[in-house]
């Protein structure tokens, strides 16, 4: 994979990378390495491709860490007339990868605001969910994150954000639990201080509002 952008990463990853960004060379030589200490022949006909598979994938898989999310909002819109009511986008589905284990976290995520003067393109906020997502997460930092950029940016009078997700390193390894899933929320502003607008969200989202009732 190429290296990490500034301003993307945390200071701790920006110094390591600063120290050696790995080739793809050195990339596919780790994943030989890890298909021999699995127990395989890595020169195998059906595995002599799969270090550079591998590598390619980290590529589509972490490709987060190339884009700039607060770049995606820099364009907004004030033509919005008076609207000052919930802007609510549902069913955002997103991949991603826990950073325990790199397995998949797969789910969907709820976005809503309240504009204040200014709106954006819908499809930049499901442009932040991807490029958060397309990194090494937790389902409740990805969560934070995601609300509070678009807070920064838009400067609106709420933020609400809930992801539904399954994690396979808790149905496919580990306590093995196929039906689970788990539910973060982020309010923000008025989000956070009025209970009938979570009940209304909840109910734009096709959730029963007792669930998310409480901030």
């Amino acid at each position: 994979m190429h290296g990490p952008s500034p301003g993307t990463v945390s200071m701790n990853a920006r110094e390591a990378a600063s120290v050696h960004t790995p080739t793809r060379a050195e990339a596919e030589a780790a994943v030989r390495t890890l298909i021999l200490w699995a127990g395989e022949d890595p020169e195998r006909e059906g595995l002599r491709d799969t270090p550079s598979r591998v590598t390619r994938a980290y590529e589509a898989f972490f490709a987060g860490y190339q884009e700039d999310p607060d770049a995606l909002l820099a364009t907004t819109f004030e033509e919005a007339g008076d609207f000052d009511d919930m802007v609510l986008v549902r069913n955002i589905r997103f991949e991603s990868h826990c950073e325990h284990h790199l397995v998949p976290i797969i789910g969907m995520v709820h976005v809503a605001y309240l504009p204040h003067r200014r709106v954006v393109g819908l499809s930049k906020i499901a442009r932040v969910v991807d490029v958060y997502a397309r990194r090494m997460q937790i389902q409740e930092r990805l969560t934070s994150q995601i609300a509070q950029t678009l807070h920064d940016a838009l400067q609106p009078r709420g933020v609400a954000v809930v992801i539904d997700a399954q994690h396979l390193c808790m149905t496919t390894r580990g306590v093995h639990k196929p039906a689970s899933s788990t539910l973060t929320q982020r309010w923000i502003g008025e989000f956070k201080t009025d209970p009938h607008l979570r009940r209304d969200f909840w109910q734009g989202v096709g959730s029963s509002p007792a669930a998310g009732g409480s901030a």
